[in-house]
């Protein structure tokens, strides 16, 4: 096999008229290779131009981003200084505010642990009061359980009312009277008249049974018992204490009890009616107390004119020591008169006797010359003085 010769100078095609050998397309390929190899260049020459440009360019944005960086930290600290000492104001200022608002809710919540503790103080007495309130009440209602000590806790209440109102021997307790019933109490009248009397005997079984009733049944049953024990009652007082010329002709039934003598008044209007026709007036302690004051006025008022004629006396002989003044008092101005008489007796020798004083004064005044000393003819001056003398004598 016959090797195969190659020569540049070999025309591979024409172009046109002009033939083209392996040499052009060699160096036609150089020169496109250097004119790429210096484009390259060119562009990559353009694009670090570029990039220092854009670097440049970031760099001054940078500077000044890191400007504005620093101007933005500064404005945030002077911003955030100012944040914190407003802050630190606030919550200085809250802070005070919290204390002193704690310390006044203090106060207040002490005062009120005070005020608490007081009234707790006051409802413990209070408690202890009801405590013993409770227990007197019960004694009470023991008491009034026992006929014989509620008459005599009634007879001690009338007593203690009778006793703070009027003096001393104008009342009198359990007298006896002329057919011997004993009344509780008996009260002296002015003028003679017979004396009230009183009875605290009130019949409270029937009336404890209404009020303890537990159906209407019994509680009616009750009422009637309670409506039979007044009218007995009202007929005994009206029978034995009502005596014509030894005591009044009216007498008081006495309830120890307001709430009882209301419900009376309130529910058995016919036993206080038929009260009143017998003449028996039921009074509770606040009425007995009315009536003991009236009583009082009247016995004041009768003591005043059992005392009239005692005080018209003594107007009389008040009268007489008057005229016996107005006569000493006359006379005295008649001793006054003629002591002004004398006065003005005694002024007109005082006048005469200042002028002859005066008229003496001037006879010294005049003789002041020397002893033995002329006048105009030739006596003696002491002779002249002795003449004035007498001559004074004379007018008086």
């Amino acid at each position: 096999m016959e090797p195969i010769s190659f020569s540049f100078d070999q025309p591979l095609f024409l172009i046109g008229a002009l033939p083209v050998t392996a040499g052009h397309l060699v160096t036609a390929a150089v020169l496109m290779m250097l004119a790429s190899l210096m484009l390259a260049r060119r562009a990559r020459s353009a694009r670090a131009d570029e990039r220092d440009e854009q670097m440049a360019t970031l760099l001054a944005a940078q500077t000044e981003l890191q400007g504005r960086i620093a101007a933005m930290t500064e404005v945030f600290g002077t911003r955030q200084a100012e944040l914190n000492q407003s802050l630190s104001q606030r919550i200085d200022g809250m802070t005070h505010r919290i204390g002193t608002s704690i310390s006044e809710q203090t106060k207040a919540t002490h005062e009120n642990l005070r005020r608490l503790q007081e009234r707790l103080a006051v409802i413990d007495n209070a408690q202890n009061n009801i405590q013993s309130l409770a227990k007197d009440m019960a004694g009470l209602q023991s008491i009034l359980a026992n006929k014989q000590t509620r008459g005599a806790f009634g007879q001690s209440r009338m007593e203690a009312i009778v006793a703070d109102g009027l003096p001393v021997g104008a009342f009198a307790f359990q007298a006896t009277l002329s057919n011997s019933a004993r009344p509780d109490c008996t009260i002296r009248m002015p003028n003679g008249q017979p004396p009230l009397v009183i009875d605290a005997k009130f019949p409270l079984e029937a009336w404890n049974a209404m009020r303890d009733a537990a159906t209407a049944e019994r509680r009616q049953q009750a009422a009637q018992a309670f409506r039979r024990d007044m009218e007995v009652h009202i007929r005994d007082i009206a029978g034995k204490y009502l005596l014509p010329g030894e005591t009044q002709d009216t007498a008081f039934l006495f309830v120890p009890s307001e709430s009882i003598f209301a419900e009376i008044h309130e529910h058995f209007e016919a036993i206080v009616q038929k009260a009143h026709r017998q003449r028996i007036v039921i009074v509770s302690p606040s009425l007995l107390l009315l009536s003991i004051q009236v009583i009082q006025a009247i016995l004041k008022d009768a003591r005043m004119r059992e005392q009239a004629h005692l005080i018209q006396g003594e107007v009389v002989r008040l009268m007489e020591d008057l005229s016996r003044l107005d006569e000493r008092v006359r006379k005295l101005q008649g001793h006054f008169a003629m002591t002004q008489k004398d006065v003005d007796d005694i002024l007109i020798s005082s006048d005469k006797l200042t002028r002859r004083g005066a008229k003496i004064e001037a006879l010294e005044l005049a003789a002041e010359a020397e002893p033995g000393q002329g006048d105009k003819n030739g006596r003696p001056m002491d002779n002249r003085m002795g003449q004035l003398k007498l001559r004074v004598v004379d007018e008086d």
